[in-house]
């Protein structure tokens, strides 16, 4: 699935979707910061990782236990970018995959979503993303599209399922019971997540 064989298009087409992509993350970071964000953590200062999970300092700062599902949602939007635009650079499927990562930042920090995370998983008391935090996890997705643009689909298929079963068995959390939990919450995984 390796989709790194040279610039296909030309530099000014590579430069076309390298700016879409740019202003989609612009996008991204002005929508958030209308909707009332915070640039930072409320604490004052950015760390580089935040261990805890239902503490205030998690979704804050630069790197959190939830890295490991936007790099897994880098190694989705490849392979959804490899099938349905074949043809196209893969700047422009770098364009697809920033497209849905920001609706997604944009979406999971509106109040309907938060609210929800709040009452149906194990974020009890999350407020929401910083802005940097969420810009992270941009980069975070990107660094995991253009990995699997490079190595073989196993080895990101092996990646994906290690990251998963690690913070599963570290914080009863990861990118499937994420989206479980959002759109069919089950009691008994809540109970198991909240016994961390």
């Amino acid at each position: 699935m390796s989709d790194m064989t040279g610039q296909a298009g030309g530099n000014s087409t590579t430069r076309f979707w390298l700016v879409v992509t740019s202003v989609i993350i612009l996008v991204q970071v002005v929508s958030q910061y209308l909707m009332g964000r915070l640039w930072i953590c409320e604490c004052g200062y950015v760390k580089l990782f935040e261990a805890g999970v239902n503490t205030p300092g998690n979704s804050q700062h630069l790197f959190d236990w939830y890295t490991p599902s936007h790099i897994i949602h880098g190694f989705l939007f490849y392979g959804l970018g490899w099938l349905v635009m074949r043809k196209q650079p893969i700047t422009a499927k770098l364009s697809l995959a920033a497209l849905i990562e920001a609706a997604w930042e944009i979406l999971e920090n509106s109040p309907m979503v938060i609210d929800r995370y709040r009452t149906a998983t194990m974020a009890i008391g999350y407020t929401g993303d910083s802005i940097l935090n969420s810009g992270m996890d941009m980069v975070a997705m990107i660094a995991g599209f253009f990995f699997a643009a490079r190595v073989p689909l196993w080895l990101t298929v092996v990646i994906a399922l290690g990251f998963e079963v690690l913070t599963a068995f570290v914080i009863r959390d990861n990118l499937t019971l994420n989206v479980l939990m959002l759109v069919w919450p089950i009691e008994a995984v809540k109970t198991w997540q909240g016994a961390l």
